[in-house]
Parts: structure tokens; sequence; C-alpha cells
């Protein structure tokens, strides 16, 4: 007997990037008895900002006077390409592992571990604070394993012991505390004694997502937005830029934002019965898990017969560029079945809504791209560089601060190591 679809944990709009529940945690908490080993005293500084769905081309778009000077003397991408899917948590793990995100197991915002016999979603913060959802070793986890002080405001993965490592200082996430709040941990941390004070912050902002989500990525809510951000930047940069110290800036995004098509949106196939699949994911992406394997390729034919706004795949189908198949599925969570909406289209939200503004579609897609620039004393000066893949940065983080990565990532330092002095 086919029954409705039942969503068990499709993420919602306002959870997309983790804010729909946010802890009620305002205080900092510190991991007590760390310091710097005397080696690390001597090594420079990296704080690596992300601002959440700051498109590769949103600079110029809206004139963002502070990062747009802050670039020219530095390193600019043309821009990064995130990994698949293009979505807010597989890709901030990505860029603090450099793993891909079928590596690292944080395969999509929302998803099911059969093993586990759970799902994982990012307004679930006992999920969200579990380690072993978490593969690879954190950028954070690497520093501190070879006794370097960190410290983080709500990157994805650090509220957690990954690694059985949390940074030395960091937050729960709760985008209410005040970006001047935010700004003075910042100068906090950099004002320690050389002991304890961090070399490595990571410092994560959410405006511009939300922003392009609600009313779309060509709003005047946007543009404010990306003013927001960059009015933090500037006063981040002139506030350290005061202690005189060896402080080299990394600015991200995990993903892009296109506009959607907003009159026609992609209902669930009708073909899916949920009493032998259960199914997950996000407005662009949709998980199938077999609860028997015998089902798959009914399941698979009669959802062929269906797409029309979507296409079908099994693992093994995916596009080799995504990274995305069965043999790199490391944790078994990416399902039996994936549906992948063609863009301008999406899945419809609860109550057959739709929004302006969406990411997750193919990272090949241009609006897709994510931002990078760097500067400090580590990096040359007006450089623009090619289009890469943002795995790429935990190698250029840890040779900046002189840490030994792991042997087995997927990124590679060679890719951005023309960037460097």
């Amino acid at each position: 007997m086919r029954r409705p679809v039942l969503f068990l944990i499709v993420a919602s709009l306002f959870t997309s990037n983790g804010s729909a529940q946010t802890a009620p945690d305002t205080a900092e908490i510190v991991m007590p008895g760390r310091s710097n080993s005397p080696v690390q005293l001597q090594k420079p500084y990296v704080i690596m900002i992300s601002a959440d769905g700051f498109r590769w081309d949103l600079a110029e778009k809206y004139h963002a006077s502070h990062l747009l000077a802050l670039r020219a003397g530095g390193v600019a991408a043309e821009k990064m390409i995130p990994s698949y899917p293009s979505v807010t948590f597989p890709n901030h793990y990505s860029l603090a592992t450099g793993l891909y995100p079928s590596h690292h197991g944080i395969v999509d915002n929302t998803f099911y571990d059969p093993q586990k016999g759970r799902g994982y979603r990012i307004s679930d913060r006992t999920a969200v604070r579990d380690s072993s959802w978490y593969g690879g070793i954190p950028i954070w986890a690497l520093a501190e394993q070879q006794q370097m002080v960190t410290a983080s405001l709500f990157w994805v993965g650090s509220e957690a012991a990954v690694a059985g490592v949390r940074p030395t200082h960091y937050y729960y996430f709760n985008d209410k505390i005040s970006m001047d709040t935010r700004l003075r941990a910042v100068k906090s941390w950099l004002s320690l004694p050389e002991p304890q004070r961090p070399h490595l912050i990571l410092f994560y902002m959410s405006q511009v997502d939300h922003a392009e989500h609600i009313y779309g990525p060509d709003s005047k809510e946007a543009d404010e937005a990306v003013h927001l951000v960059d009015d933090v930047v500037g006063k981040m940069t002139r506030m350290v830029d005061s202690l005189h110290l060896p402080v080299n800036y990394i600015f991200v995004s995990d993903h892009g934002m296109a506009p959607i098509d907003t009159l026609h949106g992609v209902a669930v196939p009708a073909s899916i019965d949920t009493t032998k699949f259960i199914v997950a994911g996000s407005e662009t992406l949709r998980h199938l898990y077999a609860r028997d394997r015998k089902d798959i390729p009914a399941a698979y034919e009669a959802l062929k017969k269906e797409a029309k706004d979507f296409d079908v795949y099994l693992p093994d189908e995916t596009p080799s560029r995504w990274h995305y198949t069965s043999k790199d599925d490391r944790y078994r969570r990416m399902g039996d079945i994936l549906l992948v909406t063609k863009y301008p289209r999406m899945f419809f939200l609860k109550n057959n809504r739709l929004i302006p503004g969406e990411h997750g579609f193919d990272n090949a897609i241009s609006q897709m791209g994510a931002t990078f620039y760097a500067w400090g004393p580590a990096f040359k000066q007006g450089l623009t560089i090619p289009a890469f893949e943002n795995v790429n940065v935990y190698p250029l983080i840890a040779h900046i601060l002189g840490l030994t990565p792991p042997p087995d990532i997927d990124g590679d330092l060679k890719v951005l190591k023309e960037g460097l002095r």
C-alpha cells in the first residue's frame, strides 16, 4: 500500500544554516589547561572568515568597498568551487577537513545513516554536537594535536569533539550574539598572553544566506547583508591591525546562490512508497534509503518515468566531478537513489511554498560559485588565480601555520601555492 511521502528529516528554509533552533548559550567555552608549545609561539596567525552564501561576484555587484580593497592587496580566486552538494554544512566541513562530503560523512544538511538507524539534521543540536557523525581531522583538531591553540565562532563541527578534540575557545551556535560581541571575542583572543593566544581563529556569518533565501540574491536585502559583512570585515581588520601581529586572513563562502523559478515548483514524486524507502534531504536533493534493497530497481524505473524537472541517479551514475558515488561514500550515508532538481527548479517547501533564492544545485553552475580572498604577510599582492575546489583551503592553512596535515586528504597545497610569498 502506498502512503503519502513522509519527509523524515527534510530541513526547512530557516534551518539552512543551522539557525532554526539556536542554542540559548551565549557564553564562551574554554577548554582548560591548553597552551601553545614553544615552537608554536613563533608561528603566524590565520583568521578564516566565512560569509554564508556570499557568491563569488557579490563584492563587485554590491560594491563591498572593504573587501574589494583588501583583496586587491592580496589574492583573489575567480571563484571557489563548492563541493557537492552545494549546501552549508557539507561545505563548511570540507573547508575544515580538506575532504569531499562523501569522504568526511556530512553528505548533506539533512541525511540518514542506515547503520546508526537515525538521521542527522542541522537543527538537531544533539546530532550537531555528536562527534560520531564527523570524519576527518578538522583544522582546529590538527592544530590542537600539534599543541597550537585555536578558537572558533560557530564553525560546523567545532561544537563536537571530533578526533577527540574541540577548539580551546568556542561558542555554541547562536545567531543572536551581536557582531560587536563577536568582534570583541576576536580581539580578546588575540590579546591573550602568547602561550594562550590562538593562532587559528574561525569566524562565521549567516546574514547574506538568510537575505538571499528570503528575498533573492538580487534584492536590496541581499545588498544590505553584503554591506553588513563588509563592515564587519573592515572593523575586524582595523581592530586586529592595532595589535601589530602577523595575521593572515582568508575570506571564504560555502556556496553561492541562485534566483529560483517561483512559479513552477517540483512536486514530490507520487511513486515513492515510504513503507519501502526512508526519504531525507533538501529542496534540491532528496536521498532515498531502501528498507529492502530488492525494492531499488522497481522504484528507480518508476522514478525515471516521472522525472521531468529532476534527474534520478543511482549513486554510481552521478557525475564523477561530484565525488559523490557509492565508491566515494565512506560512511554509506548518500542513499540508494538520488533525486536532483534541475536549475532553476526546486522541490516545494511545506505548504507548497517556493522561495526566491536557493543553492544546493550542481556545483558546476556559475551561481553556485563561492568566494575566496586572502591577504596578509603570507600572501602575494594583487594576484588573481583560477577557480579551484574548496578542499584545497585546508592544506593552505596547514602550510601557513607550519602544521603537518594528514596524508589522505583530498586537497593539495600545489593548487594554491602560487598565491604564497
